[in-house]
C-alpha cells in the first residue's frame, strides 16, 4: 500500500471503510461508464482496454488542491505515456468549466463531466463531507489505477496531493 510523503497510508485497511462508501476494491472490475469530456466527446472506460488508466476524482475545477493535483499529473505526463497510461480526471463540473480549467493550466489529458454524479457514486467517491461544522455531499479525492484488463489494480483514498503523482508512477512501474 502506498504512503503519502507524510508517511500516512492513503488507503484504509479496513473493509468497513469500503462498505460504508461503496469504493471499488483492488482486483474487482472497474464499473463501466461513458461521460462527456471537455470537448463534449463521449469517453468510455471500455474504449481504453489494453491501457493503464489513471482515473482520478477531484472535487472542483480551478481550486487550489485540484489545480495542484492536475498540474502534478501534467508534469509527469511524458513518463505516464511511456508506461502506456492514460490519465482521466473526473469531477461534477460541466464541460465548459473543464475546458476553461484544461486550457488555463495546459492540461494534456481529458477531464470528464459527471454533472449528475452517477459515476462518482458508482466509484464510491460521492460521500458525506464536513467543513466548518457544515455537512454536505461532495467528491472525496480518490484515484483508481485500472489495469489493461479493466480491473482495479490500486486505489488511493482521501488523496493528499503532494507526491501523489509519484505514488501512481511507482505503482504502474511495480505492476507492469
Amino acid at each position: 500500500m502506498a504512503k503519502t510523503t507524510s508517511g500516512k497510508k492513503n488507503t484504509p485497511t479496513k473493509s468497513a471503510a469500503k462498505a460504508a462508501t461503496g469504493l471499488i476494491d483492488q482486483g474487482k472490475t472497474a464499473p463501466a461508464f461513458t461521460l462527456l469530456d471537455q470537448a463534449r466527446k463521449n469517453r468510455s472506460l471500455k474504449d481504453l482496454r489494453g491501457k493503464w488508466v489513471v482515473l482520478y476524482f477531484y472535487p472542483r475545477d480551478d481550486t487550489s488542491g485540484c489545480t495542484k493535483e492536475a498540474c502534478q499529473f501534467r508534469d509527469v505526463m511524458s513518463t505516464l505515456k511511456t508506461s502506456k497510461a492514460v490519465v482521466l480526471g473526473v469531477s461534477p463540473d460541466d464541460e465548459a468549466s473543464h475546458t476553461r480549467f484544461r486550457e488555463k493550466y495546459d492540461l494534456p489529458f481529458d477531464l470528464l463531466a459527471d454533472t449528475d454524479k452517477k459515476v462518482c457514486t458508482k466509484f464510491g467517491v460521492w460521500q458525506h463531507k464536513s467543513m466548518y461544522g457544515r455537512k454536505y455531499m461532495g467528491v472525496v479525492r480518490t484515484t483508481y489505477l485500472i489495469d489493461p484488463k479493466g480491473k482495479v489494480a490500486r486505489r488511493w483514498d482521501k488523496v493528499k496531493v503532494p507526491g501523489h503523482e509519484h505514488e501512481v508512477l511507482d505503482a504502474i512501474r511495480e505492476l507492469r
